[in-house]
Parts: structure tokens; sequence; C-alpha cells
């Protein structure tokens, strides 16, 4: 199993082979064992990314009945300084992902009209090779990364302002501690649990992953991105142009991709 950053670098070094380079720029680290459970497990936080939720608005039903539909909106750097003014509270700061994954959150939510009691959950990838202490060795090959998860009602999410939602972020950003992370170690070992999808959003951002960076003796790759996008699931990527902007690839069941085109217009 390998995340993001850790594919990134196997083709690099699979070009840097390629072209006869000698000396990997970044060997990889693979001794995974500074990741095992500890014996007992020690649990000190709930786990809300495993938690199974009822399906209070049939969604189920929903995605299993109607074809899935897949767009790419691209919101361009005039628009993500816009979300960015939307998503930050007084007196604070706020990223580009935290603003444009709270919006995309909150109009999902709203396209498939959930019930307003519905609970609902935001997953998304957090790097912890920072995060743990000691910090992950360079050039760690594996699982660098936990799932950061934002819980609430449908109806807190729809009726909120887009900061509602990137408060919600920030605090599960910042509460991924050395701690957390074991902690959802030892719950993974214990339970063997995975995530439920239950009216549940998956978003996974490429955008600092240098996927095109690659040179296999033909220069760099001119595009990237995923082969196939289970539905639930949302990917955002970089431009290839330089240009500070965000392409956003999602499906939705066909009824709720054209609400959800247009509660994206800003």
């Amino acid at each position: 199993m390998a995340d993001g950053i850790s594919s990134v670098e196997f083709l690099q070094s699979w070009a840097e082979t390629a072209r006869n380079r000698r000396l990997l720029s970044r060997p990889p680290f693979l001794d995974r064992t500074i990741q095992r459970a500890r014996h007992p497990p020690k649990i000190e936080f709930p786990h809300h990314e495993f938690a199974e939720l009822e399906d209070e608005s049939n969604l189920t039903q929903l995605f299993d009945s109607e074809p899935n539909r897949y767009r790419a909106f691209t919101f361009g750097s005039d628009e993500l300084d816009r979300l960015k003014g939307m998503a930050t509270v007084e007196d604070g700061s706020c990223t580009c992902f935290v603003a444009l994954s709270a919006f995309i959150w909150r109009s999902w939510a709203r396209a498939l009209n959930m019930d307003p009691r519905q609970k609902t959950k935001l997953l998304f990838a957090v790097d912890v090779r920072r995060r743990f202490e000691p910090p992950l060795p360079v050039g760690f090959f594996g699982n660098g990364v936990v799932f950061g998860c934002c819980l609430c009602e449908a109806g807190e999410l729809q009726d909120n302002p887009v900061s509602f939602a990137a408060r919600l972020i920030q605090a599960s950003v910042r509460n991924t501690t050395d701690r957390f992370i074991r902690s959802a170690i030892d719950h993974l070992e214990s339970n063997r649990a995975r995530p439920s999808l239950t009216a549940t959003l998956v978003i996974t951002t490429w955008t600092k992953l240098q996927f095109m960076s690659s040179d296999f003796g033909w220069g760099e790759a001119v595009q990237s991105g995923p082969a196939e996008l289970p539905h639930k699931v949302v990917v955002f990527l970089p431009q290839v142009n330089g240009m500070k902007s965000v392409t956003v690839v999602v499906g939705l069941p066909a009824s709720s991709m054209k609400a959800f085109q247009e509660l994206l217009q800003l």
C-alpha cells in the first residue's frame, strides 16, 4: 500500500532508472515497522471516520438506481480567492484546499437534497509524515496519511455559510497529532474497520503531487489523473498551464448533477 507521495516518488525513481541514472535522487525507505500498532492498543480518541451512519435520505437507493454523471469544474485564481474570503472567519486564515473542500462538500449535500437530520461526513487525506514524533524518514515508502474527518447534520451544513464547514475541516487537521495518528493505527488494528461511505464525501487532492514531472526519456507528462473515479470520491487536479487554478472532478447521480452545477456558480 502506498499513498500519493510514495507513488510519485516511485514513478520518479522508475523514470530515473529508465534514463540510466545510476543513483536515485530519493532512495526509498522501506521499513514500515515504525508504524506498528501498540500492544496493548491505546485508542484515545473517537474515530468518526469509521462510524456507520444511518441512511435517512435514501442515498443508497439513489446512487444504485441512476447512472453516475462525471463532470470537471475548473476554479481560477479569482474564484479561489473569493472562496477563501467566504470560508475565512474573522481574524483567521484559510487555505485554498480548506475553502474549496468546504464549498464542494456543502454543494454536494445540497445537490443530493439530504434530509436535514441526515448525518454526513467529509473524509480527506492528511499527510502525517511530519506529524509523527519523530517524523517519518525522508523517502518513506508506504501509507503516510490518515483520514481527516468532519461530521455534522446535513441541515447544519446546508444552512450555514461556507465558513462553518471550513472550521470543521481546520479543526480536524489541527487535531491530527502524533497521539491521534497512533490512536487511529491502534483502532484500525483492533477493529479492522473500513470507513463507512453512507452520506460520506471523500476528497483527495493531487494539486501538490508532481505526477507530471516524471521524465522517462521523452520529456515530462502533459496530463495526469485517475483512470477511474469511484462515486462519492472527488479529486482536485492541478492545471497544467502553470496558472493558479484547480480542476475538480466529481461524479453524481444524473438527477443531482444539474443542481450541483448550478450550486457551483459564484
